[in-house]
């Protein structure tokens, strides 16, 4: 571990609590937005834990999450629209929540939660399980398939777990436009991962056996 490392992960923590405290918090005019703050806890206590994990532990793959600079123009353009989706969604929970409409009940927030939780632990599986694990669409020297574990059953069990994670947000905001909003993500993902394939099979020696023998992509017997 460097020092470098661990104020470059704070940097980028505290940048991101402040910076979803700021989108859900301002449009709702006030601070007392329980299922705001249920979000927050759900999202950033669990990240601060296993970044503290990572940074004891294991340090190179802590470093391999935190670069987010993608070189495939195909991603770039997927990740901007991804922000532009997240702080929209965003955005609108806190205002429905301002003024009151299209919100869902309270037992939606609670099932949204577990629903989040649940996605958290099955990205901590695939972290544990593929070691060359990024934020962005690389092969590094001497990186073999991974094809045990989730990585038999799906191809991409990571943006599994995302499309967990991110259509529960919603959920625990307890907003319907936010909810109709995150449903833009299946398709980003799904054109993320048609790109990564094609670097895949570019780059990454063994991938078209491997993708022969796993057929699905992200959900069994659906795509």
């Amino acid at each position: 571990m460097t020092k470098r490392l661990f104020w470059q992960a704070m940097g980028k923590f505290w940048l991101g609590v402040l910076g979803v405290g700021a989108l859900i918090f301002l449009p709702a005019g006030t601070l007392q937005f329980g299922q705001g703050w249920l979000l927050m806890g759900v999202l950033f206590v669990p990240m601060f834990l296993a970044g503290l994990f990572l940074m004891a532990k294991d340090p190179d793959r802590l470093r391999r999450r935190l670069d987010a600079r993608e070189k495939e123009m195909t991603q770039k353009r997927v990740l901007a629209l991804s922000g532009l989706m997240f702080l929209t969604a965003f955005v609108l929970a806190g205002l429905s929540f301002r003024f009151g409409f299209l919100r869902f009940p309270g037992w939606v927030s609670i099932l949204g939660a577990v629903l989040f939780l649940l996605g958290y632990v099955l990205y901590a599986f695939v972290l544990k399980e593929n070691a060359y694990l990024a934020r962005t669409i690389q092969v590094e020297q001497g990186q073999k398939v991974v094809d045990t574990g989730l990585y038999g059953v799906v191809r991409h069990p990571m943006y599994a777990a995302t499309l967990l994670l991110f259509l529960s947000m919603p959920l625990i905001l307890g907003s319907l436009l936010a909810f109709l909003v995150m449903l833009v993500y299946p398709f980003l993902i799904a054109r993320r991962i048609q790109n990564e394939e094609q670097v895949l099979l570019r780059e990454l020696p063994g991938y078209g056996a491997y993708r022969q023998k796993v057929r699905w992509r992200m959900i069994p017997y659906v795509w």
